[in-house]
């Protein structure tokens, strides 16, 4: 496994050595920024530049690849102008999950409402709802159903803060914070994450009963303007 501490220095070191006072944020998110990471996990790291165009691109490729584990290497790369306008449901997950090593988020971003999460939610069980029934109509194998078990502990990560202003970072907290269904959705998470056994067509059905009942209990606060009615 990768010594993070050490790796996100020496990509820190590089990615200012080359970009300079045009960096606005250098994070780490994924595996590595919540402590679960294992052998062969990708390194979800993030760069914001105060703008991005397709040459900083093939410069941040060329970067990349004289670090160690570049293989690797994943995650987010933006501009500031850019992130700001991203919808804001879709960077509920980004903004908690990230990890800073350079500069603040809170610097680039307005925190995360009650109502976004609701339309995280929203968009998210819709996602997964539609891939579940894809699924058992046309087959699902377990690397599918992993992938899915991961969108949907994205959901479940909204639902709570929606649900309750707190965002649950670690598999943990999701499980000490879940009630009903959710604990068998946290059971189904955990052991897609741990690399254990799955039954694609029974936890496929699990994932597509517990999507139907957050698809009907977000949708009017998703639809409902930011205020609230007036």
């Amino acid at each position: 496994m990768v010594e993070i501490g050490p790796w996100l220095a020496a990509y820190r070191h590089a990615v200012l050595a080359e970009f300079g006072a045009r960096v606005r944020f250098i994070g780490i998110q994924g595996s590595y920024a919540r402590g679960e990471a294992g052998e062969g996990s990708d390194i979800d790291a993030v760069l914001i530049l105060d703008r991005l165009t397709p040459h900083d691109l093939r410069r941040y490729r060329a970067l990349a690849a004289g670090l160690p584990h570049a293989r690797l290497l994943c995650g987010f790369v933006a501009g500031a102008a850019e992130l700001a306008a991203w919808d804001r449901a879709d960077r509920l997950s980004f903004y908690f999950d990230t990890r800073p090593v350079y500069g603040t988020l809170d610097a680039l971003l307005d925190a995360p409402t009650a109502d976004d999460a609701a339309r995280a939610v929203s968009l998210g069980a819709c996602g997964l709802y539609h891939a579940c029934c894809h699924g058992l109509l046309h087959g699902l194998d377990e690397p599918a159903l992993r992938a899915l078990c991961k969108q949907a502990r994205f959901v479940l990560q909204a639902a709570q803060f929606a649900a309750g202003g707190r965002y649950a970072a670690s598999l943990l907290e999701l499980d000490a914070r879940a009630a009903g269904r959710e604990k068998e959705i946290c059971a189904l998470i955990r052991r897609a994450a741990q690399g254990q056994a799955l039954a694609p067509e029974r936890d496929a059905e699990a994932l597509l009963c517990w999507a139907q009942e957050l698809i009907v209990r977000y949708a009017p606060r998703a639809a409902a303007p930011s205020g609230g009615p007036g």
